[in-house]
């Protein structure tokens, strides 16, 4: 048998450098890439739609590439930490432009030093990170006024026109509607069937919460609630139009694989959306 050799050949290496020098489609690539490791490690769907809205509104927040954001630049929490926003939503958009920029150092910093001649170190320090603390604790806060509410709907019905998909944009609106205006709790909500709904109990319907909160240890006290304020209509367009989008399956406000929400789940859509709307 011939023996085998390693054999030099003469040549240049191949380029490497980013398919664009446009600073804006180049950070577009990037936050598809950076969605994409998001799939690839398995987040779910709603986490995933969460914070891509997220991480867009910090990078128009910021108005300048994630690589050209200096830690002396107080755009980092200064301009991010928009009149009346909690302390809460800043630390989340200090949060996700961290998770992005750490992406950015770990698979994009050749390419980024090469067309941008900008060597990247992370702008958020111990001197411009928003702490894990805040006096905005639930307990204090007020409940919202009726033109707060009718001021959040409003913009979750925009919301369905604009939404990157139809049917979550859609069933949220609906689902929350529902929160408010039979007043129920995530963890009913999330378990709510199409069975539930008796469009012909009373004069405008009744849900059946079959898993309502029990006292101590009694277990879940089934109740009825009457659909009040226009639920109704609301109900009948999401079962026409909205729920067939969704596998089928007997859960009402499913997810994207036909399955119930979970109630952290809802919480976490109503406090994403709640930013979203202002």
């Amino acid at each position: 048998m011939a023996e085998a050799r390693l054999q030099v050949i003469a040549g240049g290496a191949v380029p490497q450098g980013p398919l664009t020098t446009d600073p804006w489609q180049f950070q577009t690539m990037c936050v598809d890439a950076f969605v994409a490791s998001w799939r690839a490690r398995g987040f779910s769907p709603v986490t995933i739609d969460n914070d891509i809205g997220l991480l867009e509104r910090t990078l128009t927040a910021l108005g300048r590439p994630a690589w050209e954001v200096t830690p002396e630049d107080d755009r980092v929490v200064g301009d991010l930490a928009v009149k009346g926003r909690a302390t809460s939503t800043r630390r989340e958009y200090v949060q996700i432009f961290k998770g992005f920029h750490r992406f950015l150092q770990a698979l994009k910093a050749a390419e980024i030093e090469a067309a941008f001649g900008v060597r990247l170190v992370c702008p958020v320090d111990e001197f411009n990170a928003s702490r894990h603390v805040g006096d905005n604790s639930p307990a204090l806060l007020p409940p919202p006024t009726p033109e707060r509410v009718n001021e959040f709907f409003s913009f979750m019905k925009q919301r369905i026109a604009t939404a990157r998909k139809y049917g979550p944009a859609a069933r949220d609106y609906a689902m929350f509607r529902t929160l408010y205006h039979a007043g129920l709790r995530s963890e009913e909500v999330s378990l709510l069937e199409k069975p539930d709904l008796h469009f012909t109990r009373g004069p405008f319907g009744k849900l059946h919460v079959r898993f309502g909160k029990g006292a101590h240890t009694s277990g879940p006290r089934p109740r009825w609630v009457p659909m009040l304020d226009g639920l109704d209509l609301v109900l009948r367009w999401f079962l026409k139009e909205v729920r067939p989008k969704f596998p089928d399956s007997a859960v009402l406000f499913a997810d994207e694989s036909g399955g119930s929400l979970h109630r952290g789940t809802v919480r976490n859509r109503l406090r994403y959306l709640i930013v979203g709307g202002g």
